[in-house]
């Protein structure tokens, strides 16, 4: 399981797909979202907005899995 380092509160789906190096652009989300299997805490999940906070862990069909690290 691939760690994923946030230093804010929480950051959006979108916005980790971008930092786990996913996808390049924040505008692919959204496609990205509509086309591919997430699951955040082992449910179902293609929300761009959905926060997701220190130890939530994230399933990407395809990619892996990933946790969320906060400070």
């Amino acid at each position: 399981m691939e760690k994923v380092s946030i230093t804010t509160e929480y950051v959006t789906l979108g916005q980790f797909l971008k930092l786990a190096d996913i996808i390049s652009s924040g505008g692919q989300a959204k496609f990205f979202l509509e086309d591919v299997m997430i699951k955040v805490n082992g449910e179902q999940d293609q929300r761009r907005g959905r926060k997701l906070r220190d130890g939530d862990t994230i399933e990407v069909e395809g990619f892996g899995e990933y946790q969320i690290e906060g400070n």
